[in-house]
């Protein structure tokens, strides 16, 4: 196994080192009364305060990019490979829309979905505040999210329920996406209040987890969730950690069903697929009667 860095300042100080180069700091930070350049708004600041929309893409591309080459050695181990902006539009990933990350059998932009093994969307940002000096071309850590007025990652409302909704958009689509994981990439924890949500989605086949690759995004080893009690969320500490869940989930071929049915149907469907020889064939025996049926 090879042991790569998982996300942490140095890696947020690099994007904004390489940002830098192609963006100005106006588009990077927000800029004080007294002509500061911040990551974010202190947490005391009250002065005059505006909204910085134009980093949004600048990290969402980066982090993309960065989950790609995090992963693409245990895509490699799954016999594919790691490809960003996927689109398959029978299972809803448009132009519009396309899978941030995809694991895929080939280098394709455009996939069958037979060819698709996970999907992954990235909800990651700047997580700690940074201060920006022009003058002395310098970057200086202020402290975690703690310290600032944001709220980033998946502490966002927003960017778990954009998950969320583009995960149910897929799984919706049509029986073609039922066989392909999907799992929510994140850079923080996520509040109390999604707990039991995630676990709901994770142990109902919705989402096969929101993960986090930040080992440490409080300063001072504050405490942060490591996993919620059926691991619908769950942080990673370390590359090989992350490898072997990724792996341990991909390598065994899984089928998401839904459905609402009588009892009695579903009686009749689970005495008709008991007949089947082998665990496999009634398994697929009776996601067949239930895909078939309209009652």
């Amino acid at each position: 196994m090879n042991s790569k860095t998982l996300w942490n300042q140095e890696q947020e100080k690099l994007f904004f080192i390489k940002s830098l180069e192609v963006a100005s700091p106006e588009q990077l930070f927000y800029i004080t009364e007294d002509h500061r350049y911040v990551a974010y708004w202190p947490r005391k600041y009250s002065d005059k305060k505006t909204t910085l929309q134009s980093r949004n893409a600048i990290i969402g591309t980066y982090t993309e990019r960065w989950v790609a080459d995090l992963i693409k050695e245990i895509a490699n181990e799954l016999g594919g490979f790691a490809v960003n902006g996927v689109i398959s539009e029978s299972i809803g990933l448009s132009n519009q829309s396309p899978a941030d990350v995809a694991i895929c059998k080939t280098k394709d932009k455009y996939q069958n979905p037979k060819d698709i093994l996970t999907i992954i969307e990235v909800k990651m940002s700047i997580v700690w505040n940074w201060e920006f000096d022009p003058i002395e071309n310098t970057l200086t850590c202020l402290g975690d999210y703690r310290t600032h007025q944001g709220n980033p990652g998946l502490l966002r409302s927003d960017s778990i329920l954009k998950a969320i909704g583009k995960s149910i958009n897929i799984r919706v689509s049509g029986f073609a996406a039922s066989k392909i994981p999907i799992i929510i990439i994140g850079n923080t924890p996520i509040t109390k209040m999604y707990y039991e949500k995630v676990d709901y989605l994770k142990r109902n086949g919705i989402i096969q987890g929101f993960w986090s690759i930040n080992p440490k995004p409080l300063d001072n080893n504050g405490e942060n969730i490591k996993n919620t009690k059926f691991n619908g969320f769950y942080r990673f500490d370390t590359y090989e950690e992350l490898e072997q869940s990724a792996l341990d989930l991909l390598k065994e071929e899984r089928e998401f069903f839904s459905g609402m049915r009588t009892r009695k149907k579903l009686g009749e469907f689970i005495e008709i697929a008991n007949e089947e020889p082998t665990y496999e064939g009634k398994a697929q025996k009776f996601l067949d009667l239930l895909r078939r049926s309209e009652d």
